[in-house]
């Protein structure tokens, strides 16, 4: 076997009491994509570092073979001393790269390559750093959170773009569905130690379930064994004093490993501050418009929205999803058309740049709003403390100025304050970004089960599949459509496998100003192509009544069958297989059921359209 091209063997860091990294490794062969995943706070980001050569562990060992070129994705680039972005973005370039590589990544990641560095978004600074490190395709690829901040159609180039390339790859992402793409192998980086799964995320959390049972199971079977060898001690000492010195022995070794045991971290205990029912209608827009300059962001759109709707906003940046989303809930008045707001509405909203963290503040006085040690949730005071323990905050942490929390402990803060004020329609404007995959599973819950109205933007893939009931999307020219269902159902509706091309920047002077685009009259004139269901949508509404007929023929005669009384007594192994096979053949029934009538609904809409 090929000595691999990055290896770190029991790496040991501590920052402040508790180790950091704890005997973790990290190895990775050409052709390796490997996700790193852990909670918020367990050093991935860290690890990550030491792979790249940013940080020096305090023990172990770290290899990278000399011949190979290693670049690193951070969360916060370091753009200083370029005069523009392309030539940041060449700068990563060897001298046996091609120089059209930088152009042609940035053009997908939405930027030109003649921006001022310091002139950058936060978003746009990553993406910037994101097209230095893939531009020279290097051996090792080492990515922190590569999808924050990209829209939907640039996270699916992404996507693609990994998976053409040949580097090795080590990335971070709490994004389940691009893990579940780029990914063979992960890493779980839990409590300083690591453990090494060789297959790709899609298995992750259920072998991570298996080995926290496994874990706990131990612990409770090393409880047991003291207390049985302290009884030992109490009443069956014996004058065989070698033995008994070895015993005692090994019960202070149980109880040394039983007391230093590291827990996994719990759960946050994320619930919505409760409020008044909203009127039955919450907001309806009639005839709404927004235009900036001549680009139309919203055209003659209208929308009703009910109480217990939750409409996920999706689109590539630029589309107009905030501005949209500021028209309905009122902060924005429309050029054009009218928003009426329903009756007893109590907003909660959470914007994606968290504006209302001061870095200077301290959570203390960030969730009380700087009225002494208490916050009133659901009506009930309690200590900020206690209420900061069910979002993963330590006691400690009260004192401590938001500019010193992570990313994701941010995000979490931000969660606290506004799901402690009573709310009956959440607005949440990227709600995932930063948060750990457990935290976002109790989000995820959250906003499914929320007895009010939710309205979110989201470039989450997966968390607008479990959350949402319909889903708007852009059409081009101004128009947004709404469609049934989460993302993927949006998919399957328009017809197509993407959500389409990212809106164009504005070509702009060297002041700065917008230019015409000389293109525009001929764009305005291209049609959208006309949507039609697709072959394999076709062969599926033609094949599925005689898949529905045939499977309801199975269910009723292994209906039949277990109907006999005597046949458990005779054969009860074949009873509970029938029974089991009755079940999985009631299921696909059902899915298939759904599928037609999901399938015979768009037909019908394509022939009205």
């Amino acid at each position: 076997m090929a000595p691999p091209l990055l290896n770190l063997d029991d790496i040991h860091l501590t920052f402040g009491g508790t180790p950091l990294l704890d005997g973790a490794a990290l190895s990775a062969q050409a052709g390796d994509r490997i996700a790193l995943v852990g909670r918020n706070g367990s050093g991935k980001s860290t690890l990550l570092k030491i792979a790249a050569g940013l940080i020096e562990p305090q023990d172990g060992e770290v290899f990278r073979q000399p011949s190979a070129t290693v670049r690193y994705l951070p969360q916060a680039p370091d753009m200083e001393g370029f005069d523009t972005v392309l030539a940041y973005v060449e700068a990563g370039l060897g001298p046996a790269d091609d120089p059209h590589r930088a152009s042609y990544l940035l053009d997908n990641l939405g930027l030109t390559g003649g921006e001022l560095p310091d002139t950058l978004s936060g978003g746009e600074a990553r993406r910037a750093a994101l097209a230095r490190a893939l531009a020279p395709r290097p051996d090792i690829l080492l990515l922190d959170e590569p999808t924050n901040h990209l829209d939907l159609s640039t996270i699916e180039w992404l996507e693609d773009e990994l998976m053409r390339g040949s580097s090795a790859l080590v990335t971070i992402s709490h994004d389940r569905r691009f893990l579940e793409r780029v990914t063979r192998a992960t890493v779980w980086l839990d409590r300083g130690r690591t453990r090494r799964l060789d297959k790709g995320f899609a298995h992750f959390e259920t072998w991570r379930d298996q080995v926290l049972e496994e874990e706990e199971r131990e612990q409770h079977k090393l409880g047991r064994q003291i207390v049985r060898e302290e009884h030992w001690l109490r009443y069956g000492v014996t004058a065989r004093r070698k033995r008994n010195m070895r015993r005692l022995g090994e019960l202070n070794a149980m109880r040394q490993r039983h007391r230093t045991h590291r827990h996994a971290e719990g759960l946050a205990k994320i619930a919505a501050g409760d409020a008044a029912d909203s009127g039955k209608l919450v907001i309806e827009a009639k005839g709404i418009s927004k235009t900036y300059g001549d680009q139309p962001v919203v055209r003659d759109f209208s929308i009703r929205i009910q109480r217990g709707d939750r409409l996920g906003l999706v689109g590539p940046n630029g589309a107009g999803k905030t501005t949209l989303l500021r028209m309905l809930i009122g902060d924005l008045a429309p050029d054009e058309g009218r928003v009426r707001l329903g009756a007893n509405l109590e907003i909660a909203t959470l914007d994606q740049k968290r504006a209302s963290l001061d870095p200077d503040e301290t959570l203390q006085h960030y969730l009380t709003d700087g009225r002494g040690d208490s916050v009133v949730v659901n009506g009930e005071e309690r200590h900020v403390v206690s209420y900061m323990k069910d979002f993963l905050f330590k006691p400690e942490q009260a004192r401590t100025p938001v500019r010193e929390l992570s990313g994701g402990e941010r995000a979490r803060l931000v969660l606290a304050r506004i799901l402690a004020r009573p709310a009956n329609l959440l607005v949440l404007d990227e709600p995932t970004n930063d948060l750990d995959m457990e935290t976002l599973d109790l989000l995820q819950e959250l906003v499914a089960g929320f007895n009010g109205t939710v309205i979110l933007v989201s470039h989450d893939r997966d968390f607008l599949d479990r959350t949402v009931t319909s889903t708007l999307a852009p059409d081009g020219e101004g128009r947004w459509v709404e469609y049934a269902g989460g993302y993927s159902d949006m998919l399957a509706q328009r017809g197509t496998a993407r959500l389409g091309a990212r809106a164009e920047k504005p070509k702009v002077d060297s002041k700065g100003r917008a230019q015409p685009d000389s293109n525009a009259a001929a764009k305005g004139q291209t049609r959208s192509p006309s949507r039609k269901l697709s072959y394999k949508q076709k062969f599926a509404l033609e094949t599925l009544p005689g898949r529905i007929e045939e499977a309801t023929a199975t269910i009723a005669r292994l209906e039949t069958r277990l109907a006999d009384p005597d046949f458990y007594s005779r054969d009860a192994a074949g009873f509970a297989k029938i029974t089991g096979e009755l079940d999985t053949k009631r299921a696909e029934l059902a899915a298939m059921e759904e599928e037609w009538l999901e399938l015979e609904i768009l037909r019908e809409e394509l022939q009205e359209s």
